[in-house]
């Protein structure tokens, strides 16, 4: 008897779902604990996928919650949309094929397929911002509960036993470059490659809210070390909810934030809005990328290689390649003159790939509604409101590698 087509529209999506689990708790098990199924030395066990749910489980609340926002303020406006399709991305497996492993979540997140067309700015708003807020509060619960939870100072031995030889003072010794972890013994002898006592150290950008937990909820005395955050599940998993809540409510195009600040202020004043927050990210993120204390042979490859992308990256604002080169060449000229009374102002380059993904395939601009009437008081309080959760939200430097 042949499967009905819903019922196998449903197993796709809980199939999806069942494998980004899987891959989520076993990219955790990696941040967490170091810990890599395909790598032996790494001795990966089922309990240390156990303990890794402690990631992922919050994560995926986080991200599900976020998603069916989208999905049922849609059903409520009768329009129809798909249930949320969840997207795994994991390099774990690499080893198998002889390469080192990859960071990774273990998933691009996820996405619900709109079928009708939105036809008025009330829709655009209520949808777009029913995501990011159902997804914050559950967020600022993961956050306290992880905050007020914290393990005591020594449970970062289980993680880093070679710490323990230090004591609790263990940073003043092991953030040094001769100090080596296991860890990155491991993976540098799968790369092939000899130990040059320089390790990479990650650290992350804190933003307002996750300052504010720090500051106000949590006892200073179990605080965790800033390198060592990515080994406490319900932390690690808060803060990367909040940082995509950031990125969903970036007022530029048809994110999220776009939509909210397209209700807020309309089609017109919106076209003005995003063409000067997707300049300035761009700015703000290519600082540092070419400086005059480059060496001739840097800048040779350099400079036109970051013109390129820039013109690349403006490639939906303007339909002219004239415009679009013109507009690149000021923004590198003042990156350039910044860089030369000041070379310590740097910008973060991850952002760069972010407005490349914007500018060339999901458009700076937001299409126009048929209905274009203002929202009511209550909306747009509410929609300010978005707006103030992406500047808490946001980190200028969401993942710092030293």
């Amino acid at each position: 008897m042949p499967i009905p087509k819903k019922t196998k529209t449903h197993l796709t999506h809980a199939g999806l779902f069942l494998l980004v689990f899987i891959t989520t708790t076993f990219a955790g098990a990696e941040w967490i604990g170091g810990k890599y199924v395909f790598i032996p030395e790494t001795h990966f066990a089922w309990s240390d996928f156990v303990f890794a749910i402690s990631f992922s489980g919050p994560f995926l609340c986080i991200l599900t919650v976020h998603e069916f926002g989208h999905y049922f303020t849609a059903r409520w406006h009768k329009v129809r949309v798909s249930l949320p399709y969840f997207m795994p991305l994991w390099f774990g497996f690499l080893p198998l094929v002889g390469l080192p492993p990859m960071p990774s979540l273990g998933t691009l997140g996820a996405f619900i397929r709109i079928k009708d067309r939105l036809t008025s700015r009330l829709q655009f708003f209520d949808i777009g911002i029913a995501g990011p807020l159902a997804g914050f509060v559950v967020a600022l619960g993961v956050l306290y509960y992880g905050f007020t939870h914290l393990p005591p100072p020594e449970y970062i031995f289980d993680i880093h036993p070679e710490y323990y030889q230090y004591g609790l003072k263990y940073d003043q010794y092991v953030y040094e470059n001769d100090f080596i972890d296991p860890t990155y013994r491991t993976i540098s002898m799968l790369e092939g490659r000899p130990l040059d006592n320089q390790r990479p150290i990650l650290s992350l950008g804190k933003n307002l809210i996750f300052q504010f937990f720090e500051s106000h909820v949590a006892s200073p005395e179990l605080v965790p070390n800033k390198y060592e955050l990515i080994h406490y599940p319900w932390l690690f998993a808060g803060f990367l909810a909040l940082f995509f809540t950031a990125l969903n409510l970036l007022p530029i195009g048809q994110l999220d934030g776009g939509h909210i600040l397209y209700g807020l202020i309309g089609y017109n004043n919106h076209r003005m809005a995003s063409s000067l927050l997707f300049i300035l990210l761009v700015f703000y993120a290519g600082l540092g990328t070419i400086t005059p204390y480059d060496s001739l042979d840097e800048l040779s490859w350099q400079l036109p290689f970051y013109g390129v992308f820039l013109v690349l990256t403006f490639y939906s604002m303007f339909p002219t390649l004239k415009n679009r080169i013109l507009l690149a060449v000021s923004i590198l000229a003042v990156q350039y003159l910044v860089a030369y009374f000041d070379p310590t102002i740097q910008g973060y380059q991850g952002w760069l790939v972010f407005a490349f993904v914007i500018g060339r395939f999901l458009g700076v601009y937001h299409p126009p509604a048929h209905y274009d009437q203002p929202l009511d008081t209550n909306r747009q309080i509410l929609g300010w409101i978005a707006l103030a959760v992406f500047i808490g939200s946001f980190s200028p430097q969401p993942f710092i590698m030293e």
